[in-house]
This record gives C-alpha cells, structure tokens and sequence, in this order.
C-alpha cells in the first residue's frame, strides 16, 4: 500500500474491555497521528455505512456530535464528507472501502477549514468490529513507528539455512550409496531400481527459467484462476515430498516392519500409515489454508519437506550448471522486482503483484515460507503480517550446496564445498536481511544470495586447485547405465 499506514484501537464495552487493532490508511499532509496511546482520546463509534454522507440531509441531526462516524466511498471526495461530517458535530470520520486500500488524496487548498482527522478502513474490518467487540465500540487513531528490524527474520533465517543444509546433506549421502552400488555389482541394478534423481544439462536449465518467466507472467494475468491450480499442485507435491522425509527417516527404525501383500505387491505397513498422515496433513491445510492463527505452520513443514525432496531430487551435473542457472534465475528476480514497474501500469512489478495477490485476491501463492512478525506496527496490520521467504531463495542456491556436497563425496574432501558454501548461504541470508532493514523494501534475495555462494565455492575450488574437476563435473554424474 503506497500511503501512510496507521491504526485504529477499537475497545469493546465489555468488563475487561476486548480491544483489537484494525489498519487504517491516512495523509500524513492533513494530520498527524500519536506514536502511542498514551494520553489517547477515545470517541463512540457511529456506524453509518449505510450511507455515503455525499448530503447533510442522509443523517439525522444530532446523531454524529462528538462522535467517530463511519460512512461509505461513494462518489463524493474524502473531503467533501469531512466538511459535512464535521459541520453535523463528528470528530472523526472513517471511510470504508470494500476496494483494496489506496492513499487518500483531494484538492486541499479549497478545504482549508476542514480539520476534521479522516482515514480510509477496510468494510470487512467494520464488520469484524461488530461482531468481535459489540455494538458499543470506542476507538482512536494512532501509528507506531516502523521497527528496524522484526525478530520473525530469525525464524525465517533459522528455517531457510536448516533446509538448505539438510537437502545438501542428503543429496551427499543418496551420492554416496550410489557409489557403493557402482562398486557392487550386486546391488547395482536394485540402485538404479530405486534412483529417483533427475539431472538438469544446461539445456534443460534455460528452459526451467523461461517456464519460470511464463509462468510468472500468466500468473499476473490470470492470477485468480491459475491461483488455485498452484494451491492443487503444492498438496500434491508437498504431501509426496512430506512422505519421502518421513519416509527416509523411517526406513532407519528397526521397528514396525511387518508387511502386507497385495497384487502381488508387500508394502510395510507403517509406510501405509505415513502416506494416510501426509495426505490428510496437505488436505487440512488445503481446508484451513487462510487461518492465519495457525496455518502457517503447516505451510511451512509442508514447505520445507517440498525444498528438501526437490534439493535432494534434482541434480546439478557440473558447476557450469549451477552457474548458469543461478546466474540466469538471478536476472530473472531482478528483471521482475525492479524492472517490471517501469513497464506495468499501475507501477508496480510483477513478481510483488504476483506474491501480494493482484487486485486484492484474498487468496496468496503457497510457495513462501511465512513465519508471523512479532513486532506490533501499522505495516503489520495494513498489508505485511508475515515475514516472507519464496522457495526458490532456498531451493535454488540448496542445488549448488547438494551439488559441493556430492563433489565433496566423490572427491573425499571432507565436506570443505559443502560446509563453505552453506556458510556463504548464511551470510547471504544476513546480508539480505541488512539492506530489506536499512531500506525498507522487499528485496530479490537472490541478489545477495547468488554471488556469496558462487563466489565462495569458486574461490574454494581454485585454492585447490580442483576448478577444472568441479567446473565440469564428475563422469559419474552424466549418468551410468550396465
């Protein structure tokens, strides 16, 4: 929302009073909010949405003195209602709006006498008013300062290195049985049974990134239809990735291993009951998706166990890979967070349209790790209550981690790739977290989190004097067949 941001602190008349803060979009030109509720001035609430106040004769006399009243947008200008509002006796005046929220803007200069506090709310705020507080509501407007920085990126922060050096890790030890199985001629072909990887060339890694591009750009045009396949596709995905996880983790129990045979088939039991438990975890948070209390936690082990399978999935042949599709997806962040505005019509760019949800669609893109923010401010309420990491900021630099990892097990290595690139992944995530605080923008993590981690495994590889092998890959990674 590209206007001033405040909050409206509305008090029930119960006995503890229920209070609950609602957003509210102002100018800062026409009036100046508190930073606090200290000394806060309360006023009856007036709820006329009845009508749009564009006349004196809507209203009653008497009914709005000394009262906030709150009206509908109708065709009249902001101020227009205020000069009428504040000639009937109001103090405040709320205009709710069933559109999304937009910066309040009219000629003030021909209403100079108009002092009365205006601010734009959500109509389904004033319903949830009603209904959470009562009838008899007092509110008053206030608008916190901006926090430097918001405890929730710890979270965030927590949750993307753990995932990334989880899949890397994993991807090395699925390396590693497999160049036990090329050593065994025994259990080679059950390996090759079981090997569910598939490798990107760097054919297949451009048009990953144009299927990317495309994809991004229908979204933005045909957002509230294509919404809802992607919703389908994350269940299906998240509850197979949730099943592989759970699914390696089980298979080092030694319990439980009775089995059933069926069509000739047998199948652990317990594998039985796993898959019924992600599928019912994907189905719930399908149902719940939009409860904010709680859903989100959902979201983000689904999240998770998505980017591990898919890091451990998808294999990097080469380091020539991992650089063209790093430095490609690079570009394409880019190119969608700060060139698309100068192209857009209402300027702004695709990819924050597209994560915001166009148009207002209550309805947000599953492919984010969301973690709530815990320091209270206006931004919070008005447009960001959570804090925000897109799979791909994780996925995307995890394949270049699984990739040092899987070198660092054909080249015995002791683990230097992996470990320093994962190190790089942190500071990259810091360094992201630097500039969104210092300037108070959504930032393209990829901007930050691209070069660190290229930079670092190549200055890792050449002071070994190992570029020319980690460059081009093992011949072990272009695939065997008996």
């Amino acid at each position: 929302v590209a206007a001033d941001e405040g909050i409206l602190h509305a008090s029930g008349s119960g006995v503890p009073p229920v209070t609950k803060d609602y957003c509210i979009i102002y100018n800062s030109n026409w009036l100046s909010l508190p930073k606090t509720l200290d000394n806060a001035t309360f006023r009856t609430l007036e709820n006329l949405t009845s009508t749009v106040l564009c006349s004196s004769a809507e209203v009653p006399s008497g009914l709005m003195k000394d009262k906030a009243v709150v009206v509908m947008r109708g065709n009249c200008t902001f101020l227009e209602k205020a000069r009428i509002a504040q000639s009937l006796g109001a103090k405040m005046l709320l205009i709710a709006s069933k559109s999304r929220l937009s910066g309040i803007s009219d000629n003030k200069t021909d209403f100079e006498d108009v002092t009365l506090p205006i601010a734009l709310i959500r109509y389904n705020d004033i319903v949830d008013m009603q209904l959470v507080l009562g009838k008899e509501v007092n509110v008053t407007l206030y608008s916190p300062p901006l926090p430097e920085f918001d405890y929730s990126m710890v979270v965030i922060f927590l949750i993307a290195v753990f995932t990334v050096a989880l899949g890397g890790y994993w991807s090395g030890v699925a390396e590693l049985e497999n160049l036990k199985a090329i050593a065994s001629p025994g259990e080679r072909e059950t390996r090759w049974k079981k090997e569910e990887n598939v490798t990107f060339t760097p054919v297949t890694v451009i048009l990953f990134v144009v299927i990317c591009c495309v994809m991004l750009v229908l979204l933005y045009f045909f957002y509230k239809w294509l919404v809802y396949v992607i919703i389908s596709v994350f269940c299906l995905a998240s509850a197979m990735s949730l099943y592989n996880c759970l699914a390696a983790l089980i298979g080092e129990v030694p319990f439980g291993q009775c089995r059933i045979t069926c069509c000739n088939k047998s199948i652990e039991v317990r594998l039985i009951f796993l898959a019924i438990f992600c599928i019912a975890a994907a189905v719930v948070w399908a149902v719940f998706r939009n409860e904010d209390r709680w859903a989100w936690i959902l979201q983000d082990i689904l999240g998770v166990a998505f980017c591990l399978n898919f890091i451990k999935t998808l294999k990097m042949p080469n380091f020539k890979s991992c650089v063209i599709l790093l430095g490609l997806l690079l570009l394409y962040d880019v190119f969608f967070v700060f060139i698309t505005p100068f192209i857009t019509k209402n300027g702004a760019s695709i990819m924050v349209e597209v994560a915001a949800g166009p148009f207002g669609n209550s309805e947000k893109l599953p492919v984010v790790i969301r973690v709530p923010r815990l320091e209270h401010s206006a931004s919070t309420l008005c447009d960001l209550p959570f804090s925000l990491l897109g799979f791909g900021d994780i996925i995307v630099p995890g394949l270049l981690v699984a990739y040092c990892r899987r070198f660092d097990v054909q080249t015995r290595s002791s683990s230097i790739y992996y470990i320093s690139c994962t190190i790089a992944y942190a500071v990259g995530m810091v360094l992201t977290f630097v500039v969104l605080a210092l300037m108070k923008m959504g930032q393209p993590a990829l901007l930050y989190l691209v070069p660190c981690t290229l930079i670092t495994s190549s200055i890792v590889a050449w002071r070994r004097k190992e570029m020319k092998k980690f460059w081009k890959g093992s011949s072990y990674q272009v695939g065997w067949r008996p």
